[in-house]
């Protein structure tokens, strides 16, 4: 029920948000209207849970903590991958590589792929259990960004309770079972 009132408000909010009509109550109305269906649609739709809706990640702390800190990342790594490209030699790298998550939730390790794959360089190929399988341009760094704060930051950001310091969240890097070949 509380997914359910938190998608409503979410609605509502962002309806008014970008509708931008306060004064014509029958337009309001029609938009109040439109939020509620959407709800029900997604209440017969089974999909209102604590993945539709994360408010347990809070409607605010994203936005302002973790959002910037990932746009940094975005442009140091594109700096990054526009030094290998412009270089004459091109010192590539590419390899596939399993990266441990220790995020505890399923949102939270989607959260981790999409970061990674967001950031130049790097591609979440395939999120299976607690592994991600990632294809980056120069290991050495992929491996180093994967397996270090971007992790930590995303665990705190879903409330982890402490963070596992023991290689756990470490990359580890090498040819996959996946393709049988470096690429």
């Amino acid at each position: 029920m509380k997914f359910a009132v938190s998608l409503l408000a979410i609605l509502v909010a962002n309806w008014l948000l970008w509708s931008g009509h306060f004064d014509n109550l029958f337009l309001i109305a029609l938009g109040m209207g439109s939020c509620v269906l959407c709800l029900l649609l997604a209440l017969r739709m089974r999909i209102v849970d604590d993945e539709g809706t994360p408010i347990q990640l809070g409607l605010i702390r994203p936005f302002l903590w973790y959002a910037p800190w990932l746009a940094k990342e975005i442009v140091k790594s594109n700096v990054e991958v526009a030094k290998i490209i412009l270089s004459p030699v091109m010192p590539l790298r590419r390899n596939l590589i399993r990266v441990p998550t220790k995020q505890k939730s399923e949102i939270g390790r989607v959260i981790l792929a999409n970061s990674i794959t967001l950031t130049p360089g790097t591609v979440s190929v395939r999120l299976q259990d607690k592994t991600i399988l990632v294809h980056g341009l120069n290991v050495q760094g992929s491996a180093d960004d994967i397996s270090g704060e971007m992790g930590d930051r995303i665990c705190k950001l879903e409330g982890c309770d402490r963070i596992d310091k023991t290689g756990v969240g470490g990359a580890s890097a090498g040819t996959s079972s996946d393709n049988g070949a470096n690429t």
